[in-house]
């Protein structure tokens, strides 16, 4: 428990920013931020640089950004470490990457070229559809991790950094259960000497991370550091971690119709969304075992929102499909399609279609420079293990086991900005409007 109007210390000195994989989501945003430095593009889409925060009664007019409201690290002060399975530099990977024009890239690639990926902690029978040569060997997954841990602290004393986060921009792994070697650090270190199947490299890195001490975030829907071995990591090192998989195109789609529907009490006989994209993400997905973790992550959405057994006239036996195909001609640019037929007053049936033509990674880019900036803020309030306020960010974000997930985007941002509020001293906002009563 974190106290109201919370001590925070300043985050003064470099903060280094370790992502994991360095295809589209990563050069977009190391780009990005080097564009935002240079004075050539503004930090669009991202909460912590133009957001503002209401601050106590609308009659008093206080509306502060809240990067002027809470202290969180400047743009100037971020440092970027990364590791690929791929050589490529930082400029090269976004040129391959093909998300960004080349007269942009062009522009930044003197800051691009000099961020060259460390060799990955890698295993094709994860994620089936990549390969790559720029990896790490080891007899066993803990010695893996005992590489990544000797890294990190070579990184930091390197660049001077003061705070580090990591974030894992990689590809989705092939579904894996909770599995008894997950229920404990103990058993889950063993897992690790002993090179377990249900240990995949995600928790490898989060392990390598948290050991580090070093927050962890989960940006695809990976199991990773949902597990209660991690949380007890997380907590023994008062570390914050979060998760999982950014909420960027059809699913920030759902989380801003269902609670509508929800709010209207409309009710609902089926939702079918498919995507296609083509970018390294489409590839991967295109493995039954990976795709299938994906699925998970996309389906249980509607599920927390509408609340089918508080809800049974209205929401039972919804039918609920979602496809996602390959298609390389699309690159970044993915499309998502829903198709809603919901019915309202007396029963009569209505429809309602969404074509999102969105760019996943140039949505994803500022989701990882507010987790960054999140996190560092949490590590430097001491708030540790998960940090559900920061579920805003996720399609299937994390929380306590005796709780469901939190999906509607509204009330994901209203205990957000209440939980910056609580830190600064500052009254919750309820908008209960007692003034009209006084």
């Amino acid at each position: 428990m974190f106290e109201k109007g919370a001590p925070i210390a300043e985050p003064k000195g470099k903060l280094g920013i370790l992502l994991v994989g360095m295809g589209a989501v990563t050069t977009t945003f190391i780009a990005g931020i080097e564009a935002i430095r240079k004075g050539i593009a503004k930090p669009i889409g991202s909460l912590t640089q133009m957001g503002t925060i209401r601050l106590g009664k609308r009659t008093e007019g206080r509306s502060p950004l809240i990067k002027d409201f809470v202290p969180l690290a400047e743009i100037n002060d971020l440092i970027f470490g990364t590791w690929d399975i791929f050589e490529e530099n930082a400029y090269e990977a976004a040129m391959h990457a093909g998300v960004l024009e080349k007269e942009l890239l062009v522009q930044l690639k003197p800051q691009l070229s000099k961020i060259k990926p460390m060799p990955a902690v890698f295993d094709q029978k994860y994620v089936k559809r990549l390969s790559g040569t720029h990896v790490k060997k080891a007899k066993t997954k803990m010695a893996l991790a005992e590489q990544l841990i000797e890294e990190i602290a070579d990184f930091k004393k390197k660049n001077k950094c003061t705070r580090m986060v990591m974030i894992w921009c990689a590809s989705t792994e092939v579904f894996i259960k909770p599995h008894v070697v997950h229920k404990t650090l103990e058993s889950f270190e063993k897992a690790l000497r002993e090179n377990h199947p249900a240990i995949p490299p995600s928790m490898i890195y989060a392990y390598a991370a948290l050991k580090s001490g070093v927050g962890f975030a989960n940006g695809a829907p990976n199991l990773t550091v949902d597990i209660p071995a991690m949380v007890e990591l997380a907590e023994k090192q008062k570390l914050p971690i979060c998760g999982k998989d950014f909420k960027t195109g059809q699913t920030l789609m759902k989380t801003i119709v269902a609670p509508g529907l929800k709010a209207r009490l409309l009710g609902l006989h089926g939702w079918y969304s498919t995507n296609i994209l083509g970018n390294r993400d489409g590839e991967v997905l295109d493995d039954p075992g990976s795709y299938k973790t994906k699925e998970e992550s996309k389906l249980s959405v509607l599920e927390y929102i509408l609340q089918p057994q508080v809800y049974p006239e209205l929401y039972h036996n919804y039918s609920h499909l979602v496809r996602i195909n390959y298609y390389p001609p699309r690159g970044d640019n993915k499309e998502g399609w829903d198709n809603i037929d919901i019915f309202g007053w007396l029963g009569y049936q209505m429809q309602i279609k969404i074509d999102f033509l969105c760019r996943d990674s140039i949505l994803a880019a500022p989701i990882v420079l507010d987790l960054a900036l999140f996190m560092d803020l949490a590590q430097r309030v001491s708030m540790r293990g998960i940090q559900e306020w920061l579920s805003f960010y996720f399609k299937s974000p994390m929380c306590a086991p005796k709780l469901y997930p939190e999906h509607d985007l509204f009330i994901q941002l209203m205990k957000l900005k209440n939980t910056l509020r609580h830190l600064r001293g500052e009254e919750l906002i309820t908008h209960l409007g007692l003034e009209y009563y006084d």
